[in-house]
């Protein structure tokens, strides 16, 4: 026992005497810190509180009640109807489109309203027969809702909907109540006049099986985000250990190659060929694994793996001009980049119309809002340009624009200073570490 603790004693000993160094504490230390504390902020401050922060979520109101108006009224009830609701409703909360129904068709399948209300062409002649004994069906209100835009989108304009058409029940209740009370009306027929209208709620722009309720396009955008980011980060380290910038330790075992003298801009050139090479095969495999061996519901596929491509490809540029401009620092920068600050705000679990204003911010130029369009538009929107796949493209093309501006521009702003990666140092004591 004796003999074993002495063998140890020598590297625990060394050990603390290096733990012993501040300045080898200090700065994970603070990484840490400020990582812990941004991804906190960021992730819990956008899903805490939805409806308070909810801010014109847009739904359709569709009329097409024909009247005629009851007796002693100049508008149809429909017509009060629309317009009670949109007064009611706080304001900023919902943006109430007034539409056709053709038109808020058109939009249901553009993924541009999150659901609707539908008042019917008989509305009037059938809150006006229950006073009657031409009565032969409660009046109704049809609530559409959107699960292309997600699961927690839909259910909000559903819930909006729903309280707004209840409100609106209970306002023509009591109109009918009053009616009914004048003409001696039983107990039990003013109770059913109290609460008329029937609220049915129907999905309006229907999506296949297997979606995830409409989730698959947030988890397939991340899919691609994701492929992107590990994958820039696995050949930016691969890239810099075979080329001897590195080492290269798996396990136990633990090579270091020769260097090999190659300017920053070259060993960026070489990193970027590779990504688009490699993208290739991720961008395949990724397809094959979710729709071909996990079913899920996709069309238009060419389309879907070239925009897949592209958008994999955006972010692996993008992780390795981040990686050359930054240094070792570069995985944590793109860390944010990619993921920290574009989940909360891609608008895709929760919808932007429901988050505080600085995710709205995020949403205009970080990549997962696009990206999460563009894929939510080829599965659930038929592919419509006006879906988001327009904007998923153009912000593609400025995001490899730009990665190959900044990547490009900081290496031979750095080769041209002189700062070369191929140094040597002599090697350190316990008592000389930083």
């Amino acid at each position: 026992m004796t003999s074993a603790g002495s063998g140890q004693q020598p590297s625990l000993a060394r050990a603390l005497a290096v733990a012993r160094h501040g300045t080898l504490w200090l700065v994970p230390t603070l990484l840490s810190a400020l990582v812990a504390l941004g991804l906190t902020l960021l992730y819990m401050g956008g899903i805490l509180n939805p409806n308070g922060n909810l801010r014109d979520l847009p739904i359709a109101l569709v009329n097409t009640d024909q009247g005629p108006p009851l007796p002693g009224q100049q508008q149809t009830v429909g017509t009060q109807v629309s317009r009670s609701i949109a007064a009611a409703t706080p304001a900023g909360t919902v943006e109430w489109r007034r539409l056709s129904q053709a038109q808020m068709q058109d939009e249901l399948a553009s993924g541009k309203i999150y659901g609707a209300l539908v008042i019917p062409t008989d509305f009037t002649t059938s809150v006006s027969a229950l006073t009657t004994p031409r009565a032969t069906a409660r009046p109704a209100l049809t609530v559409l809702t959107n699960p292309g835009l997600g699961s927690l989108g839909s259910s909000l304009a559903a819930q909006i909907t729903q309280r707004a058409a209840h409100q609106a029940s209970l306002t023509i209740g009591r109109q009918l109540t009053t009616r009914s009370s004048a003409q001696d009306a039983d107990s039990t027929t003013r109770a059913l006049l109290g609460d008329p209208i029937t609220v049915t709620t129907k999905v309006g722009h229907p999506i296949g099986r297997h979606t995830g309720l409409g989730l698959t396009a947030f988890y397939f955008a991340l899919l691609l985000v994701l492929t992107g980011f590990v994958g820039g980060n696995i050949i930016n380290n691969g890239v810099d250990a075979g080329l001897g910038y590195t080492d290269n330790e798996i396990g136990p075992w633990h090579t270091r190659r020769p260097t090999v003298p190659i300017s920053r801009t070259q060993t960026l050139l070489l990193k970027m060929l590779m990504t688009a090479g490699i993208t290739v095969l991720t961008t395949s495999l990724l397809m094959i694994a979710a729709i071909g061996i996990l079913g899920m519901d996709a069309a238009h596929l060419p389309l879907l793996w070239i925009f897949s491509y592209c958008a994999s490809l955006a972010v692996g540029l993008g992780v390795q001009a981040i990686n050359a401009a930054f240094g070792g620092i570069g995985q944590v920068v793109s860390m944010f980049v990619f993921i920290a600050l574009a989940l909360p705000s891609s608008g895709a679990t929760i919808p932007l119309h429901a988050v505080p204003g600085f995710y709205r911010f995020l949403a205009l130029f970080e990549p997962m809002r696009q990206l999460s369009d563009g894929v939510r538009a080829i599965l659930y929107f038929d592919a419509r340009a006006d879906a988001g796949l327009t904007r998923g493209w153009v912000m593609i093309a400025i995001g490899v624009a730009l990665a190959l501006l900044f990547g490009f521009g900081m290496t031979l702003y750095y080769d041209r200073k002189g700062l070369h990666r191929l140094t040597t140092r002599p090697a350190a004591t316990a008592d000389q570490a930083p």
